[in-house]
């Protein structure tokens, strides 16, 4: 080789050394045998390659010479170091553990979702709907730790809703941070990650029981089949999306509750049902059935002054009574639109202590004196400075006159809704005195959507599937130190303990320079 070529020979060096870091780079950001990273190891050879050619006896040298026999001791040591991690990696790699070093274990399934996974028939699949606006790291630690403890039965994915419409249509989402359970043809939505709701959702999936959800007809109710701002359309999709069986109930022309039916759903009639109507639901919640009622106040109504049997109904049994007001909210910027200040503690609204609701022209539903067997629970309250306006007349004149007089109305907090069970016959009602809080054109408003599902979930008793251990937090704090020990600390570290660094350094540099 002509000895002016040998100059260009470290450029081959320079080339292998290049591939090697871009090698790395690819394996650690792709983690696949792709071209790319193909490529770069080719390089790796034709720079050696390059390097051999142009410069063949300092290659000659290196295998043949003195510093080949300790070079080759070193290369020894190297491949030995290598080989020992690589066999560590691949060790830990296959039997990956995991431990929880927090005091309460906050980052370890309790033991009956550890249970859950285990008997789990089949692989489940969620799905995280979650925007680039919702924070996705909760949700994602949490799915993680199912993984991990489902022994390959459970995995997860995130979709964001905005760029993949069509799964979200496909799976009836209409809320961000909503996390799918799917499992077999079967599919289960969450929408709090947390580990009771997640496991509770896995417990529904594997116990895929037909649950009829019936709304009554006939009396001019809202309907989950009517399209427009004023239909339930998007009730039926989430019920749907839990997989309830919607449908419609014309007690007048069957004369019958059907056997199969887990929850009946009374949405605003604006004429008042019959008696013998009245007595076929109070035949089925008396055989266990469940009533979902909400009755708008009778003002904006076409009663006409006629008798409410389902009222008095719900009076009589239950202790729940629906007055002939209006309750009125001076605090809202629609005082006819009076929003939920407070929850009463029930399965219903225990996960709704932080967000509201709102009620469009609502009337007071109270819990008298409930009867014995019988537990009835307010569970929605406005705010004190609110009122049960009984003055129908000022609420139909033109404009409304309406003020809070007392001795007449009511003052806040105004009971709006109420939940009661019976524990010799297994009934449920839940009843609300309004029921246009969740038609289409108000179900997204605030907490409207969780307080009607939650109330149909627990009608139908889904409420608690399962019951997880209670992690208590422990609660630090901070104490921070008095001022003299703050200046003690900062004088040990910034003065004193660099000054003895310093020091030290001074005293030896004298020393050696003594002896010379």
């Amino acid at each position: 080789m002509k000895p002016e070529w040998r100059r260009f020979a470290p450029l081959g060096l320079y080339l292998a050394l290049l591939a090697v870091l871009v090698s790395a780079g690819l394996y650690i950001v792709l983690r696949e045998w792709g071209l790319p990273l193909q490529i770069s190891l080719g390089l790796i050879v034709v720079g050696l390659a390059l390097f051999a050619f142009l410069d063949p006896d300092r290659v000659r040298m290196a295998f043949t010479g003195r510093q080949a026999r300790y070079g080759s001791n070193a290369l020894v040591l190297t491949v030995a170091f290598v080989g020992i991690l690589v066999l560590i990696n691949y060790f830990v790699y296959q039997n990956s553990k995991r431990w929880d070093l927090t005091e309460d274990k906050q980052y370890t399934l309790t033991q009956e979702t550890l249970d859950t996974l285990k008997s789990l028939p089949e692989p489940v699949q969620a799905v995280a709907f979650f925007t680039s606006s919702y924070n996705p790291d909760q949700a994602k630690s949490l799915l993680e730790q199912y993984k991990y403890n489902a022994d390959g039965k459970f995995d997860y994915e995130f979709v964001d809703p905005n760029d993949n419409p069509v799964a979200a249509e496909e799976a009836k989402i209409s809320r961000d941070g909503t996390i799918v359970l799917k499992m077999g043809g079967n599919q289960e939505p969450v929408t709090m990650a947390s580990e009771q709701e997640l496991t509770g959702a896995i417990v529904r999936l594997m116990s895929p029981e037909k649950r009829h959800v019936y709304f009554l007809t006939g009396h001019g109710e809202y309907s989950p089949t009517d399209t427009g701002d004023r239909a339930y359309a998007q009730v039926k999709r989430a019920l749907e999306s839990k997989n309830y069986s919607v449908d419609l109930l014309s007690l007048l022309a069957t004369n019958q509750v059907p056997e199969d039916a887990k929850v009946v759903v009374i949405a605003g009639p604006r004429k008042p049902l019959a008696a013998t109507e009245v007595e076929l639901l109070k035949q089925y919640v008396d055989n266990g059935g469940t009533l979902v009622v909400m009755e708008e106040p009778v003002v904006v109504t076409d009663y006409n002054g006629a008798d409410d049997p389902l009222s008095d109904y719900l009076g009589e049994v239950w202790g729940i009574k629906l007055a002939d007001d209006m309750v009125m909210d001076a605090t809202s910027q629609q005082p006819y639109a009076p929003y939920a200040a407070q929850y009463g503690s029930h399965a219903i609204t225990q996960k709704m202590q932080r967000i509201t609701s709102v009620f469009p022209t609502v009337r007071s539903v109270t819990v008298t004196e409930a009867p014995s067997g019988v537990s009835a629970v307010q569970l929605v309250l406005t705010a004190p400075q609110s009122w049960a306006e009984t003055n129908i007349e000022g609420l139909l004149a033109n404009p409304p006159q309406v003020a809070y007089d007392d001795g007449q109305d009511q003052m806040g907090p105004i009971s709006l809704a109420a939940a009661a069970e019976d524990f010799n016959t297994k009934g449920r009602v839940v009843v609300f005195g309004d029921a246009d809080f969740v038609i289409d054109a108000n179900y997204a408003a605030y907490g409207n959507s969780d307080l009607f599902i939650n109330s149909v979930d627990w009608a139908a008793g889904q409420e608690q599937l399962i019951s997880l251990t209670a992690k208590q937090n422990t609660q630090r704090f901070l104490a921070p130190p008095q001022r003299t020990a703050m200046n003690l600390i900062m004088l040990a570290t910034v003065i004193i303990l660099p000054g003895l660094s310093l020091l030290a350094g001074i005293v030896v540099w004298i020393i050696r320079r003594r002896r010379g």
